[in-house]
């Protein structure tokens, strides 16, 4: 059988570490980076007498989460306790949410390729509580318990606020999920619930796949994939499920439902154990904590509070902007790059600046964020909130090029200055220590053209009687020759129309 003759079905289960100052159950800091073993307690290392008070914070947030997730939020929800045993959990249960969830039956709009958008559903979005970290150490082990020489526990994060987000089994392709990732990751970075940095933990995707036939009704056996932590390894292990089962189905042999292991750096995917039903957990009610009920007064306090939302600002920027919708995609789905624009827009145009300014403003600051500055981004590794050169710096740089003090190719150089820090972020002082100023005076280029000129008359020769494909190719030379004479400094487009003057017209 070929893929043709499959269908991909993907769900997502999103772990969202909320950005809540204190964790869930008690009041140790949430604080990422620090020393293992120090943000630690009697009730979130689960010692016998402690008891749990739930985090207010962490309540509004899931609030924010479903308004915007346009989930249902009953009168009340309860916890649960989810009975596993691991060194990472030193309850030996995680309290969490089962029966009844605090948001629930919601959706999201997911654009595709081809700019139309599709509404994946959400099954439901419960509050837990983090485990702790578990460092498996030893030449052998590459991250893993086989291998490891020894195994080291963190309890920092046990305790950490979580919203898991659970989506239905509405995915089609491994691009549709890591498309469906993104989007929500710009949701929860909008709503200021999460500071959704997947490098650090703080989002966290399980991937549950199969493969089922063509036009069947009936979901395949799946299989879960864990330990992906960036768009790229999600899609990547996704495509790797997609072929190997395609491959186990297409030999006549049955999936295993289980849990696997996805391996960046081999690029597949390992077994790591059975895939557990809910049965397995043994949950029951947490008998410590009462229900969870808000009320209306809050939901609407909440629902007022709202920002506005990725999709909303993408179309009001290519509203306001005329930009593209892939720039918009980019600077939307990129945390921290939309404000980073807007700002440096905000900044050189002034809150009284014509539409029609504002326009212009905001598709030449797009065309830097999105080209050399989202390559920096990636390049570093960097956020926009920490670059050298602030918003204003940026929009000075943008100045620098329309009103012609810089040509392109030297703001390019004053850019990367001024992202090593060089300038204290203002890229009119780096024009000026460096003299980097474009020449617009038309005497001075005019002599440049001449002196070009004179010192190739067997070039001009060929100008004048070539064809107009070695014409063209002269004129690309004597241009740059005329450039190099001005040190890159000549303004290109007096330069064009005096070399157009100056040279030969006819044989």
């Amino acid at each position: 059988m070929s893929m043709t003759d499959w269908e991909t079905v993907i769900g997502l289960e999103v772990h969202c570490e909320l950005a809540t100052e204190t964790k869930m159950f008690c009041g140790c800091p949430n604080d990422f980076g620090a020393e293992p073993n120090t943000n630690v307690c009697p009730v979130c290392l689960g010692l016998p007498g402690s008891l749990p008070v739930l985090n207010e914070r962490a309540v509004e947030f899931a609030l924010r989460v479903g308004e915007a997730l346009h989930c249902a939020v009953p009168e009340a929800s309860i916890f649960h306790r989810k009975n596993y045993f691991y060194p990472d959990m030193p309850k030996n249960y995680q309290v969490s949410q089962y029966e009844e969830p605090i948001c629930g039956n919601g959706w999201l709009m997911v654009p595709g390729p081809d700019g139309t958008a599709r509404r994946i559903g959400i099954e439901r979005a419960h509050l837990e509580e983090d485990a702790g970290k578990t460092s498996h150490v030893g030449a052998g082990a590459g991250g893993r318990v086989h291998g490891a020489d020894h195994s080291l526990v963190d309890y920092n994060r046990a305790g950490v606020p979580l919203l898991e987000i659970v989506s239905k089994p509405d995915l089609r392709s491994p691009e549709e999920a890591r498309a469906y990732v993104a989007e929500l990751r710009g949701v929860l970075e909008a709503i200021g619930v999460s500071d959704v940095k997947m490098e650090e933990g703080s989002l966290r995707v399980d991937a549950n796949i199969s493969l089922r036939p063509a036009g069947a009704e009936k979901l395949g056996t799946r299989s879960e994939i864990k330990n992906m932590n960036s768009l790229r390894s999600l899609a990547r292990a996704l495509e790797y499920e997609v072929e190997r089962h395609a491959e186990v189905l297409g030999s006549g042999e049955a999936v295993i439902q289980e849990t696997r292991h996805w391996d960046e750096e081999a690029g597949r995917t390992h077994s790591l154990r059975s895939k557990e039903e809910s049965h397995d957990y043994r949950y029951f009610p947490e008998p410590d904590l009462v229900p969870v009920a808000p009320s209306a007064e809050w939901r609407d306090q909440v629902r007022a509070g709202m920002p506005e939302l990725p999709a909303a600002r993408k179309t009001r920027l290519i509203d306001a902007w005329g930009i593209s919708e892939t720039d918009a995609g980019v600077l939307v789905s990129t945390p921290g790059l939309a404000d980073y624009a807007e700002s440096a827009v905000a900044a050189a145009s002034g809150s009284a600046g014509a539409a029609g300014a504002m326009g212009a403003m905001g598709r030449d600051v797009t065309n830097w964020v999105t080209g050399d500055l989202m390559a920096y981004l990636k390049e570093t590794g960097a956020a926009p909130s920490e670059l050298a050169l602030p918003p204003a710096g940026l929009a000075e740089l943008v100045k620098l090029v329309s009103d012609g003090t810089l040509s392109r190719s030297l703001a390019k150089e004053v850019l990367a200055a001024a992202l090593a820090g060089e300038g204290d972020g203002s890229p009119a002082a780096i024009v000026a220590t460096r003299g980097l100023a474009q020449v617009s005076d038309e005497s001075a280029l005019a002599a440049a053209v001449q002196a070009v000129l004179d010192a190739h008359p067997a070039e001009v020769d060929r100008y004048r009687i070539g064809e107009e494909k070695d014409r063209k190719k002269l004129r690309g030379f004597f241009m740059g020759k005329v450039m190099a004479e001005m040190k890159g400094r000549g303004n290109p487009q007096v330069l064009n129309r005096l070399l157009d003057e100056a040279l030969p017209t006819s044989p």
